[in-house]
């Protein structure tokens, strides 16, 4: 028997290990179970080489609990320890027995996981004493027991230990009393474990008969030793695919749109396949996300240093050993080998989403309402994939119908270029709202997309930063005569004074509420248009729009929606109205001429005119109802305001 202290630079590394090294206490049991595969893996290395003699019998790696003992044991039949080993791998902190390995045999290993030697310590975290029995591959080689109480000593002997391979055995402090528990650990197994290339048993299998639950002779295997990515495409269905993604995603019950194969062995080692998903709402985006294995060991599903940010929406898995992690391989490092990995990922989408469109048109629009939200993610937040996707990017219309944008510039370019040479694309965000302008727009030739997505606005703004002299323009944001103006607009004859008396009438019967304004305008617009109807400034209410969705712009989505009221001078009702003003300016007052206050005599003087007095009161019912269909052609009438509109229209036909 042995005793003597562990290779560390200073007594306090169990307390670091303990609370500062590893984010997560679970991932111990990964660590442990990583170690066991590994071990496993090496033999079968030597085997294939011939250094490893004989039968290598059963190679599963085994998990027990012992709540008596207060026990989890982690136990292998792989390449096992001498003491002169468990002295260089153990005692001496940081020095990686896998790195080594894999440095002697590089040009014959496939899978070894290990690379920073402080994963066995992460069995300190949750335990007050941990003891080692390992039993070397080698001829005459004699069992070693190693134990330690989570100080630098240790004590370490020969022992007996009838099978080949090494138990790691836990006792659990008392503060981590899950970790006793069945299922904590099959959870944890399965969370991390779930498609390591060694088969991982814990406990036995269980089913429901006769009214319970009995357990059965045969071991509960954990884990899928050959998952989808690791095989090649040529060897998959479409029917392993989907049967992959619902192994990964037990409660996802949609299928996937589609996959993207993943495989590259240089520059890097790169496996994996990534699925299109129908998102349906916010929570789909939240859940389901991309995991990232490293050999087949599960590390985190926080992907966004692997992967380009808007690829984080899709599903699925990438494994790499060339990803570089940190000691609790839980977080990612940014270094030249991810950048590498994130960029051909992205080519990799983009071209098989370019292949996709070229193949079956008809088949990828079908699916574009679906990815809509991926592609424009992708066109906004990188140049290279905006680039690439610009030529597969659609647009739909009102009428069903997808272009992409050159496709489409060149079905409205004729009708929709306005006087100065702007080519002018009609868009609108809820169909029902703007039936009126969309009808309107219909009637002069003009065609109408549909964009009502969320990040829409934001695609419309960086399409018109990088085509010049394109503009998108909402349908209902103004009459369509200004929208697409083909000429110089009209002028009215009605002065000044009568301009602000009718715009005074329609003031004071607009409806009043916190953040919202409204300016009285005057156009002679068509005479067939609207006699009132509402605009909105584009820029204003895009930036209101991208507010909702984009940190750093608050101070527009805080600022009032403003809208203009424009009062159509061409149209008959608005020009009785003038008529009526002029009539009311026009008649004598009561009183004598006002600007005498009735005269040196007091009486009323038949020929004098009252100045600029505002006399409209007789009509505030049809100003009223006027204001009410401009609300009602923009959707903005509901309510107690729009059971008002409907009373008084029955009034007014009475």
């Amino acid at each position: 028997m042995s005793k003597g202290n562990i290779g560390v630079t200073s007594d306090n590394i169990f307390p670091v290990i303990k609370k500062f090294l590893y984010s997560d206490h679970e991932i111990f049991l990964r660590e442990l179970i990583s170690n066991a595969v590994d071990a496993t893996q090496k033999l079968k290395t030597l085997a294939s080489v011939g250094e490893a003699k004989g039968d290598l019998g059963d190679l599963r790696v085994r998990v027990t609990i012992d709540k008596v003992k207060k026990t989890l044991t982690v136990s292998d039949h792989g390449i096992g320890m001498t003491a002169d080993e468990v002295d260089r791998y153990i005692n001496q902190i940081a020095f990686s027995g896998a790195e080594e390995f894999v440095n002697k045999y590089k040009d014959k290993t496939e899978a070894i996981i290990g690379h920073f030697g402080l994963g066995f310590y992460s069995a300190f975290m949750v335990s007050d004493k941990v003891e080692i029995f390992s039993q070397s591959y080698l001829p005459d080689a004699k069992a070693v027991h190693w134990s330690c109480a989570g100080d630098p000593e240790y004590n370490m002997e020969d022992t007996i230990k009838a099978d080949r391979g090494t138990d790691i055995v836990l006792h659990i402090n008392d503060e981590f009393t899950q970790y006793l528990e069945d299922a904590t650990i099959e959870s944890l197994l399965k969370k991390y474990c779930k498609f390591l290339p060694v088969e991982i048993a814990f406990g036995k299998k269980r089913e429901w008969k006769d009214g319970k639950e009995v357990e059965l002779d045969e071991e509960n295997i954990i884990n899928n030793v050959n998952p989808a990515w690791t095989r090649k495409p040529a060897d998959l269905k479409e029917e392993d695919y989907k049967s992959f993604y619902h192994e990964l995603y037990p409660t996802q019950f949609d299928e996937p749109l589609f996959h993207i194969h993943l495989n590259v062995d240089y520059p890097f080692h790169l496996t994996g396949i990534l699925y299109f998903p129908r998102i349906k709402n916010n929570l789909d985006i939240h859940r389901n996300k991309i995991q990232l294995y490293c050999n087949q060991v599960f590390v985190t599903d926080e992907v966004e240093n692997i992967v380009p940010e808007y690829l984080t929406l899709l599903h699925g898995v990438i494994d790499s050993p060339d990803i570089p992690l940190n000691v609790s391989r839980s977080y990612l490092q940014s270094d030249n080998n991810v950048k590498k990995i994130s960029a051909h990922i992205t080519k990799k989408v983009a071209d098989k989403l370019a292949e996709m469109y070229k193949a079956d048109r008809d088949d990828f629009c079908k699916k574009w309402d679906d990815i809509k939200l991926f592609i424009q993610y992708g066109m906004l937040s990188d140049e290279k994939f905006y680039e690439r996707a610009i030529g597969f990017a659609l647009f739909k219309n009102l009428d069903g119908e997808y272009f992409t944008l050159d496709d489409y510039k060149a079905k409205v370019r004729d009708a929709q270029t306005d006087k100065d040479g702007n080519l002018i694309i009609l868009y609108a965000q809820d169909p029902d709202a703007s039936y009126t302008y969309i009808e309107r727009a219909k009637a002069k030739g003009y065609d109408v997309l549909l964009m009502n997505g969320e990040l829409d606005v934001h695609a419309m703004s960086q399409l018109e930063q990088k085509n010049e002299k394109l503009r998108f323009v909402r349908v209902d944001s103004d009459i369509i005569e200004n929208i697409i103006r083909k000429e110089d607009a009209a002028k009215d004859n009605y002065s000044d004074e009568q301009k602000e008396g009718i715009r005074k009438a329609f003031e004071a019967l607009l409806p009043k509420a916190d953040k919202l304004n409204y300016y009285v305008s005057f156009e002679a617009a068509a005479a067939d248009a609207l006699p009132v109807f509402l605009t909105q400034n584009e820029f204003m209410r895009r930036m209101k729009e991208m507010s909702a969705h984009q940190q750093g712009m608050s101070f527009y989505g805080q600022m009032p929606d403003q809208y203009n009221l424009v009062i159509n001078t061409s149209h008959p009702l608005i020009q009785d109205l003038f008529a009526k003003l002029t009539e009311s300016q026009e008649q004598p007052t009561a009183e004598g001429d006002p600007t005498t206050e009735g005269g040196p005599t007091g009486e009323a003087d038949p020929t004098a005119k009252a100045v600029t007095k505002f006399t409209l009161s007789e009509n505030d019912e049809r100003i009223k109802q006027l204001i009410d269909l401009a609300l009602l052609a923009s959707g903005k009438l509901s309510g107690e305001p729009l059971a008002k509109f409907v009373n008084r229209s029955v009034e007014l036909l009475s």
